[in-house]
């Protein structure tokens, strides 16, 4: 069984998160042809201060790179490690994409403002994986880590 991965909500375990990853695969991100929408300006905003990001759009079939990194459909299908998911989905849209993080082993899911299921959180924590809910990674990383 895996070790118990937790539930991050304080200043000092954000600021852990944050400063140990480097790749960060984006689900749900859309297209540059979307901005001023959090699902492009967040990971936008995380490559301009140096993480590299996958983006792994729901939509656009058509779309082949996102922030000139290629596009992948699944997590599963991102070579090499991701060190943590970011999440744009609504709460009842996260179920269909549990096995397929299971199946990636991030060491952390970051579910954006707004996103919160504390199932879909409690099944990822059981299998080693930390889970940050219901925050803005943009605004926390700026607050704790751009502030400086």
């Amino acid at each position: 069984m895996a070790t118990p991965g937790r539930l991050i909500d304080d200043d000092d375990g954000l600021r852990a998160l944050l400063g140990r990853v480097r790749r960060i695969a984006v689900l749900g991100i859309k297209t540059e042809s979307q901005r001023g929408q959090p699902a492009i300006d967040v990971p936008r905003y995380l490559e301009r201060v140096g993480y590299d990001i996958v983006p792994v759009p729901v939509y656009y079939p058509e779309v082949e790179h996102i922030l000139g990194q290629p596009v992948f459909r699944r997590l599963q299908d991102i070579p090499g490690n991701v060190d943590l998911v970011n999440v744009f989905r609504r709460p009842k849209d996260l179920a269909p994409h549990l096995d397929d993080i299971l199946a990636k082993r991030p060491s952390a899911v970051w579910l954006q403002l707004g996103i919160r299921d504390d199932a879909f959180a409690a099944a990822l924590v059981a299998q080693g994986i930390d889970v940050v809910q219901d925050r803005c990674i943009l605004v926390d990383h700026r607050r704790l880590l751009a502030a400086g």
